[in-house]
């Protein structure tokens, strides 16, 4: 076989494995610059604190006062780049807020018509790890950035012994130093490049939020009445766990490759070029199937050229095999005279061994006077 022959053979057997390679390198795990979102429920955990104060008959009061929240909602937007190798940094922005469902005062328990609301706006620089697990892709993740912390008339009230409404109310905002834990799954969507389903839980914590406070009328806790207009301060907790889902799509992404089916190879093309009784030259027509051959095998992916000489059943067996393989080299000799490399040609006899034509011993076939080329 020649050199170009032999690098085309190699270059066809190496291309199932560099499609394999190819497809096997391909990393679903984000690259280069993504969006995403989401929503779902926020749990904000209770806050206690001691407020302390002035009573109507002027003596000081200290309560502890629990405040307790309803389910809420959560959602977040963020814009990203991953690295390729798992690793993503990215900017968030998240909106969390729940209402009042009670509060105790110690030693009194449950105050009546709780009410109010609180709410978290944050900005946040995170820094994920993604995993690849089979079709999905967990990850995690932690960020630190600022929140704004908003408490709207978060308190208690009822009605004074003139009959006017009477409450303490407590609120404010302010800007305190936030952190975050974060745990997802990622789906990703095969039919559209870039695109994963997503699931996450969220541990939000901020520093304590500084509220202000007052009673509005004379306000019954308990066995105490704490003054009209008295101010107060409570510093509230500020703990959020939220469960979400959303979606988040990945930039310039196209589908994995898929590797090529592999090249079947050409089926084997066979020529027959018969001989007269007992000859092993070749006639006009022998040549002329030769020279067939000889450019068949030159236009086709032909990797090597089997010669076999055959006779019939005429003559001894031991004259036979020589007479097969006296017709194999003829037949050999013309196709290196037509410009095929000898070393690419297999040449043989077989005698009376594979007949065509089955026929008894001492016969005279011409069929099975024959040398089959077999191009493969």
């Amino acid at each position: 076989m020649n050199f170009k022959k032999t690098l085309l053979a190699a270059t066809l057997l190496s291309l199932p494995m560099a499609a394999t390679a190819q497809a096997q390198s391909w990393d679903p795990r984000v690259q280069g610059i993504y969006v995403g979102a989401g929503a779902g429920f926020n749990y904000l955990m209770g806050s206690s604190d001691t407020i302390s104060g002035r009573l109507e008959n002027g003596n000081a009061f200290s309560r502890s006062l629990d405040v307790g929240f309803e389910w809420g909602f959560a959602g977040v937007v963020s814009v990203g780049y991953g690295f390729g190798n798992g690793l993503r940094l990215e900017l968030e922005g998240s909106y969390r807020q729940n209402d009042v469902d009670n509060i105790k005062a110690s030693g009194i328990g449950a105050l009546p018509r709780a009410s109010g609301t609180a709410a978290t706006y944050g900005i946040m620089f995170n820094a994920l790890y993604d995993f690849r697990l089979g079709p999905v892709m967990p990850y995690v993740g932690a960020g630190v950035g600022m929140a704004f912390a908003d408490w709207n008339d978060v308190g208690f009230g009822q009605r004074a012994a003139n009959g006017n409404a009477a409450n303490v109310t407590f609120g404010g905002d302010s800007s305190t130093f936030a952190y975050q834990a974060i745990l997802g799954l990622a789906l990703p969507i095969d039919s559209v490049p870039g695109l994963a389903l997503t699931a996450e839980y969220r541990f939000l914590g901020t520093a304590q939020v500084e509220l202000r406070g007052r009673a509005n009328g004379v306000v019954q806790a308990g066995g105490d009445r704490i003054a009209d207009r008295q101010a107060f301060q409570y510093n509230a907790d500020n703990y959020n766990h939220s469960i979400m889902f959303g979606v988040r799509y990945n930039f310039g992404r196209t589908a994995a490759p898929v590797a090529p089916a592999a090249v079947a190879p050409a089926p084997a093309r066979t020529f027959l070029v018969f001989f007269d009784w007992n000859r092993a030259d070749l006639t006009a027509r022998a040549r002329q199937i030769i020279a067939e051959a000889a450019q068949a095998a030159r236009t086709q992916r032909v990797t090597r050229i089997e010669v076999t000489g055959h006779t019939d059943t005429s003559g001894s067996p031991v004259y036979n095999q020589g007479l097969s393989v006296r017709r194999a080299n003829a037949v050999a000799a013309e196709l290196v005279r037509l410009g095929i490399p000898r070393n690419e040609i297999t040449a043989r006899g077989v005698g009376e061994s594979q007949l065509l034509v089955p026929t008894p011993d001492n016969t005279r076939e011409p069929q099975n006077r024959r040398v089959e080329i077999v191009l493969r």
